[in-house]
């Protein structure tokens, strides 16, 4: 059964007690339907606020994001060093030029390989991103045993998705969280720490 943001009066377990179930928690991020979901809010992500939303106060294991790489883009390259220093697992796959001149980089069948190899070490999986192709694996994980919270647009997210997810959350309703507040004087992202995040040991993880 699907739990989302609008609960009845039958309803067995209020919001607050969902979240505080959440266990260890895993997220992969879908790079590139990320940024499409933001370019559609004309949001502007800090993803030091989006890491402290999605965790929300539970116990980190791992936070993957997977995107296509341009190899001369050294902006992007600057962006995805900061990620890897600040709380990111990057998953990085070189973006393929298309007959229509377009590029494009597939990550999916990695992120349905690392929610399957993790199954065991986590609680609940935070899946963002919309796209169908990965429902399969969402319902293999829940199987398993294991929580998904999906978040995306929905103008971006496949029903098919949503219907396996215990959790559906819309991107719109969480971008006064993970919004980036404009600082004078500054260029780029900065170093910083994450507050309140609790991130599990790779020991941590052998002991489950």
């Amino acid at each position: 059964m699907m739990l989302d943001e609008s609960f009845g009066e039958d309803t067995i377990f209020t919001p607050e007690q969902v979240l505080e179930n959440r266990g260890r928690v895993a997220i992969f991020i879908d790079g590139s339907n990320l940024f499409y979901a933001a370019l559609q809010l004309g949001l502007e992500i800090d993803y030091t606020k989006l890491l402290y939303r999605l965790t929300a106060g539970s116990r980190l294991l791992r936070a993957f994001f997977y995107t296509g790489v341009d190899r001369t883009n050294e902006k992007q390259q600057g962006f995805l060093l900061w990620m890897r220093r600040n709380g990111y697992r990057v998953i990085a796959k070189d973006l393929v030029q298309l007959p229509d001149g377009s590029k494009k980089a597939n990550l999916d069948v990695e992120i349905a390989v690392d929610m399957m190899a993790l199954v065991n070490a986590y609680d609940t999986a935070v899946l963002v991103s919309g796209d169908g192709d990965l429902a399969y694996a969402v319902d293999a994980v829940s199987y398993r045993g294991a929580r998904v919270e999906v978040i995306s647009l929905r103008s971006m997210t496949s029903d098919s998705l949503i219907n396996v997810a215990d959790r559906y959350i819309d991107l719109d309703q969480i971008k006064e969280d993970i919004q980036k507040i404009p600082r004078p004087n500054t260029n780029g992202y900065h170093h910083r720490a994450f507050p309140g995040i609790k991130v599990l040991n790779d020991e941590q993880i052998g002991n489950r």
